[in-house]
């Protein structure tokens, strides 16, 4: 779609809407952006341009494009991390002329927001600033120091007997795990983790997946960066061992759920349409 009002996000909102209706009304948001890539082919030459905080340029296309949706009523905004359609996101009908109201519909509720910041230039979206210094901090931190926090990381998802093997050459692995799933069952897990701020390709999780083989159950690929659409294909290729993938987004989702290294603020927002009715 073209981009004549120049928001470059406008061309991902009937995708977004038509991946989010085809998959059942609702997703996480790296699974309903991981399908607009792919039904729009985009290529990972474009992938991998990034805004000047680090995040995918693409990525923060579409959750602008989520953002626009929700203030126009299109999407849920009741549920952080999923995506899920009201009623009238289900049955909208999104011609051009809609699309662009939708647009008009975000930029006038910024502009009673009173926000100090052109729409046009703004270039964050789902990403609070925390968050942004939180992959940076993890980036800067020692290779050693980055296994050890996941190891960390992996006891509090509930991981047992979480061992990190150092700088042993050991094919790529970086540590061994049990997930008890039961009393009576558990899985071998093997986990690799790399400070990435670039793409892990498909041939890197192969790899992986050799080095793997025949001594754990599963495979856990954890990176500050993100992986490429043939790596995600490849991590779940039938008739092998599965790779649970674990790029920068939600590595920080996961910090935040255990409040790893964080701590929770409570703060408060204007809801200036409370106070228009008291204007005379």
């Amino acid at each position: 779609m073209a981009t004549k009002n120049g928001s470059e996000f406008s061309r991902f909102i009937e995708p977004l809407i038509i991946t989010l209706r085809k998959i059942g009304g609702s997703g996480s948001s790296s699974e309903v952006t991981d399908a607009i890539i792919d039904v729009l082919d985009i290529s990972e030459i474009e992938l991998n341009k990034t805004i000047k905080n680090g995040q995918s340029r693409i990525r923060n296309q579409v959750a602008w494009a989520r953002h626009y949706c929700v203030i126009y009523g299109l999407i849920d905004s009741s549920k952080r991390g999923i995506w899920a359609l009201t009623d009238k996101g289900m049955k909208i009908q999104l011609s051009e002329t809609e699309i662009q109201n939708i647009i008009k519909s975000g930029r006038t509720s910024h502009k009673k927001q009173k926000s100090n910041k052109s729409i046009q230039n703004i270039e964050t979206a789902d990403t609070e600033p925390y968050e942004t210094e939180l992959l940076e901090i993890l980036k800067s931190i020692s290779p050693s120091g980055f296994e050890r926090i996941c190891q960390r990381l992996l006891r509090e998802a509930g991981f047992e007997k979480v061992i990190v093997t150092g700088k042993t050459n050991d094919g790529g692995i970086d540590g061994y795990g049990i997930l008890k799933i039961n009393p009576l069952v558990s899985f071998n897990v093997i986990f690799q983790c790399k400070r990435y701020k670039e793409s892990v390709s498909s041939p890197q999780i192969r790899d992986f997946r050799g080095a793997m083989a025949g001594r754990a159950d599963k495979g856990i690929f954890i990176t500050t960066g993100r992986f490429t659409q043939e790596a995600k294909k490849e991590a779940r290729r039938d008739g092998v061992p599965p790779i649970e993938l674990v790029d920068g987004e939600m590595l920080v989702n996961m910090f935040e759920e255990f409040e790893l290294g964080l701590k929770q603020v409570t703060t408060y927002e204007i809801n200036y349409n409370f106070f228009e009715e008291y204007n005379d």
